[in-house]
């Protein structure tokens, strides 16, 4: 399994088992979805090293719609009328949008416009609202032009009761919990305000994907280590004390020692690194790649900047120590990593996150991000040929299912949510 020497392809390996065992695979998806609630979207972050193909990170509440294929963005109207009208059956009509006030970042509305558009055209009328009062309407405008409209989501608000929404679909990550907004919204609401990042965990959201890795592996016949991604946790981090620095190295150092030892069994040449990352965030905050647990105890002025605050001002507490996986995807000359979106248990599409000052050992998911083409409607048209699509596809699959299990685990409750399995694709 030696990755440098172009002897082994995980994902042609992968794609070549599901594609064998393709009925089998399915029915198992199927079997597990059925007995899950799972958001109405999500993106996964998709590392392909070459001797592994795995997600690295997992949103619930995706930014990026708007850099979707546009081929996928024409599926992906159909895919959320499917999901709303199956999981939601007295009838949805209307559905107020809470997203994040970020009202000076117009690309972030461009993704706030394509949701609600590709909702509109799906026949449901969208009212969009920041969770928090608003004395009146706010006028802005997106990176292309859109003309947005935004009033406060409060129940008591006149831009609330006069719409008199069917469902609230959200796309705030709820990094802060924003509790006096949550306790006062009656309406079924997806994904759920508990499945926030000011409670939820990537280290157990691994733990599932691991486990559920595990299980489709037998399945498609496959060695798990090709779809893991190994990650521990590190509680009671403080960023500002010499002692939880020494311990976190000491870690890595035995985290990185247990990685050289399993890629020389398989005959890797790649150097083991790891990245330390803040256990609850997204937006690439609170993320450095390390190769020692000496390179902790030298972390920079930056890198402890870095490591102190996530979004929202929140204090780092907990960090996982996630595995490395390099890229050998590449757009042009430039390092890329393919981002697959979901509309429920179903691939509504996907791009690829190309930077041109990363390396392929970095992460890319920072300013200067470019986004290319990937279009997972490729699938529909012949399986067989599309090994990126498929292998990429089954991987947020995965991470799926795990977003499942993690609500499961956490007692989380998705109101007036009706259970169903998942079709295929």
């Amino acid at each position: 399994m030696n990755a440098d020497a172009n002897t082994f392809s995980a994902q042609n390996h992968i794609h070549n088992q599901v594609c064998a065992n393709y009925t089998e695979v399915q029915n198992w998806f199927q079997s597990v979805t059925k007995r899950l609630a799972y958001p109405i979207y999500s993106s996964y972050d998709i590392r392909d090293s070459g001797y592994k193909v795995t997600n690295v990170d997992a949103n619930i509440y995706p930014a990026g719609f708007n850099n979707i294929c546009p081929t996928d963005k024409e599926n992906a109207v159909d895919l959320f009328k499917k999901y709303i009208n199956i999981h939601y059956p007295f009838g949805v009509k209307k559905i107020l949008l809470i997203t994040e006030e970020h009202t000076k970042n117009p690309y972030y509305l461009e993704n706030v416009y394509t949701i609600s558009d590709l909702l509109e055209q799906g026949g449901f009328e969208v009212r969009l609202a920041f969770p928090k009062d608003l004395p009146e309407v706010i006028n802005l405008e997106s990176v292309t032009g859109h003309k947005l409209q935004f009033g406060s989501g409060f129940e008591n608000s006149d831009w609330v009761k006069d719409f008199k929404p069917d469902l609230v679909i959200s796309n705030n990550d709820f990094s802060l919990s924003l509790q006096e907004w949550g306790t006062q919204n009656t309406h079924p609401m997806n994904p759920p305000r508990e499945l926030g990042w000011y409670q939820r965990k990537k280290s157990r959201y691994f733990k599932h994907y691991n486990q559920l890795v595990n299980e489709f592996a037998a399945v498609a016949n496959i060695d798990p280590f090709l779809m893991r991604v190994e990650t521990e946790e590190f509680a009671n981090f403080d960023i500002g004390s010499e002692e939880s620095r020494k311990e976190l190295a000491a870690r890595v150092d035995l985290f990185l020692a247990g990685l050289k030892i399993k890629y020389a069994e398989l005959k890797i040449t790649q150097e083991p690194f790891c990245f330390v990352k803040n256990n609850a965030g997204t937006y690439g905050l609170g993320v450095v790649r390390v190769s020692s647990g000496q390179e902790v105890l030298e972390w920079t002025y930056n890198a402890r900047k870095k490591m102190k605050a996530a979004k929202g001002g929140r204090d780092i507490e907990e960090v996982i120590i996630q595995e490395g996986i390099p890229s050998i995807v590449k757009s042009g000359e430039s390092s890329a990593e393919p981002v697959i979106y979901m509309v429920g248990c179903e691939l509504a599409g996907g791009f690829l996150r190309t930077h041109a000052e990363k390396s392929s050992t970095e992460s890319l998911n920072s300013p200067g991000a470019i986004y290319k083409k990937l279009c997972v409607s490729d699938l529909s048209n012949d399986r067989q040929k599309c090994p990126d699509e498929n292998v990429y596809g089954w991987s947020a699959k995965l991470g799926l299912l795990a977003i499942g299990l993690e609500a499961q685990e956490m007692s989380i409750e998705f109101d007036r949510y009706h259970t169903a399995t998942c079709g295929s694709i």
